[in-house]
């Protein structure tokens, strides 16, 4: 698989612009191309994924994490150029029209072959859980839920290798200790503290990151 982030607070290439928020492409084999979260604003996620050569028209489904503005934002001014996609949304998250599908996601769920979603944990954000040869990449808007419901969540599909997103004021750095891959992004507040405790284990985010898996 590969994970794509188009969306972040830094970027990790020079002519990609920074903003508070976050999204990523997230492309699995045999299975449709899922934008993850929109950013905040609509035309600075546009123009990242043009340099990016990101064609929305080649993107068949959104995944929603949660209804805060740095991850819906952007999502209007996709649909504008791309309505023809299925949306997943937590059940918290009403009122998005323009797309060809939108699904309210309340429980664990499988999307596709290797796709999951945890459900929308402690009211307010799924995270997508990817099944790989390595185990479970979880990928994750802000980690509003506690960390320890979200991996326990995931785990359910299987064990969790890797985890890539916002990461909030996440500080249990402990629930950690059994992950291969780290990549904090966005709101994570104590980066410096998982890099300085997981060296070997924690990469650089940013907009223009590629990570394969």
């Amino acid at each position: 698989m590969r994970v794509t982030i188009i969306y972040d607070n830094t970027a990790y290439r020079r002519d990609l612009l920074a903003d508070w928020g976050f999204s990523c492409l997230v492309e699995v084999e045999n299975t449709p191309r899922i934008l993850f979260d929109t950013g905040t604003n609509g035309s600075i996620l546009l123009s990242n994924m043009e340099k990016l050569k990101i064609d929305p028209a080649t993107i068949s489904e959104v995944f929603i994490s949660h209804p805060h503005f740095d991850h819906i934002g952007g999502l209007s001014a996709f649909l504008n150029v791309n309505s023809d996609v299925k949306i997943y949304v937590p059940a918290s998250l009403r009122g998005v029209r323009g797309a060809k599908e939108v699904i309210s996601v309340k429980g664990a769920v499988k999307l596709h072959e290797k796709v999951f979603s945890t459900g929308e944990l402690d009211h307010i954000e799924q995270s997508m859980a990817v099944k790989t040869d390595k185990g479970i990449v979880l990928i994750v808007g802000c980690s509003h839920p506690r960390m320890a419901h979200i991996l326990k969540a995931a785990s359910e599909f299987g064990k969790v290798y890797a985890i890539i997103g916002g990461l909030h004021g996440f500080r249990e750095y402990h629930l950690f200790e059994d992950l291969e891959l780290i990549c904090p992004t966005h709101c994570t507040q104590h980066k410096r503290e998982i890099n300085s405790l997981y060296p070997d284990k924690c990469i650089e985010g940013g907009a223009g990151k590629v990570i394969e898996i």
